[in-house]
């Protein structure tokens, strides 16, 4: 008897009503996973792509050969770069929603794969982000009044009004221009990559994007580049299993890891726990040095979770469990480094409480400054005549003379 075939769509494990359902995860003990050399060949470590690499045990103790050892002062530095993210992120969520910005994007949940990852970097590496990155400025240096400013498109904005929210970039810190049209950011960073290595540079570039973009054509291009001139370059996708309002597995992720495509193109590819500040380290230190070394791009997925809505565009009660994120099984990556520190006996919860109010304040005052270069309402207010500028080397003469008519509209008054 011939059957015929059905197509398959992939399941949503809850929706709104349902009771929280992760069961569909692969996970691994902490500390189980094997470490190879960063020299080692694709082939023989494919199964890092299917396990999970974690370091902190339930118990908050580092275990296993991933453990990057880092001194409890480095430490607290990661808890204070992760938790600013965090009450900035919170800042400007309220704000947004008392329409004095336009948009805001959030990285709840998802702090530390940018932080471990930009702690684990050298300075001169060159960092193309996606929208949820904005702990690798923390970690870098930049005044938080300069993401604000951008938010609020004033005079102080980096990107002269022409970008939306959230759309930050940084030149003197390495951080290449974020761009709403998803995925663009992968082959740039290959690219960039390997112009850094035929100038016999030993800087590397790194990039990221959700799991949702690398349905993408860009993805694959990226791998493509990456793997054929071995290009010294981290790929990273970010898994927080929803690509706005679409499960993972509508992506992919139901059938293989999404770190498994990266040995399909001869890439190493990891799997990591993304709310595991060490775990992200590690992780990042080795790919860096099998770049470094000459020993190609790894492809590496951080395995966390949105905690809150895509943007301020979306109402996430709509296709998932209401409080998911009290269920998601790794935890959240501020309290599992908070809770690590507490058991080395080196931070305490009155000292947790104290640092928050200081960035709190912190975050208060850099908003305060940031209004005072303008806001969407309010003056001063950005140079109209800044849209002729940084598009053509020479401006034509019809530009000219455009530029030259507003002049004049705006000298009548």
């Amino acid at each position: 008897m011939v059957t015929k075939s059905r197509l398959h769509v992939p399941k949503t494990p809850a929706r709104p009503g349902d009771a929280p359902d992760f069961s569909y995860l692969e996970l691994s003990a902490a500390g189980v996973v094997k470490r190879p050399e960063t020299s080692a060949r694709v082939r023989d470590m494919q199964s890092l792509s299917d396990e999970l690499v974690r370091v902190l045990d339930d118990k908050h103790q580092p275990v296993g050969p991933w453990n990057p050892r880092l001194d409890s002062p480095e430490l607290q530095i990661a808890l204070r770069h992760m938790l600013l993210t965090r009450v900035f992120d919170d800042r400007l969520q309220r704000i947004q929603r008392s329409g004095k910005i336009s948009f805001y994007m959030r990285s709840l949940g998802e702090e530390a794969v940018s932080v471990a990852m930009a702690m684990a970097l050298q300075p001169g590496d060159m960092l193309f982000p996606s929208y949820r990155n904005q702990g690798l400025h923390v970690v870098r240096g930049r005044p938080i009044v300069d993401l604000m400013c951008q938010c609020l498109s004033n005079t102080r904005d980096m990107c002269k009004g022409r970008q939306l929210p959230v759309m930050y970039h940084w030149r003197e810190g390495r951080i290449f221009s974020i761009s709403g049209n998803l995925a663009t950011q992968f082959p740039q960073a290959v690219g960039w990559a390997m112009a850094a290595a035929i100038k016999g540079q030993d800087d590397i570039a790194v990039s990221w994007l959700g799991e949702g973009s690398s349905a993408e054509a860009d993805f694959h291009h990226a791998l493509l580049f990456a793997s054929v001139y071995k290009a010294p370059v981290i790929l990273n996708v970010v898994n927080n299993q929803w690509a706005i309002s679409t499960f993972q597995g509508h992506a992919g992720g139901e059938r293989r890891s999404f770190a498994a495509r990266g040995p399909g193109y001869g890439i190493a590819g990891l799997r990591v726990d993304g709310n595991d500040f060490l775990a992200v380290y590690a992780v990042t230190q080795w790919a860096a040095e099998r770049a470094r070394t000459g020993h190609g791009p790894t492809l590496i997925e951080h395995v966390t979770y949105r905690a809150a809505a895509h943007s301020t565009s979306d109402d996430p009660a709509r296709y998932r469990p209401k409080e998911d994120y009290q269920g998601w099984p790794l935890g959240d990556p501020i309290e599992r480094l908070k809770g690590h520190l507490i058991a080395l006996g080196e931070w305490s919860e009155e000292r947790h409480a104290a640092l928050t109010a200081e960035l709190e304040a912190h975050v208060a005052a850099s908003w305060k400054e940031a209004v005072s270069h303008g806001t969407l309402t309010e003056p001063p207010r950005l140079d109209p005549h800044l849209m002729f500028e940084d598009v053509f080397k020479e401006m034509p003469p019809h530009l000219r003379k455009q530029e030259a008519e507003l002049r004049a509209e705006l000298e009548r008054g």
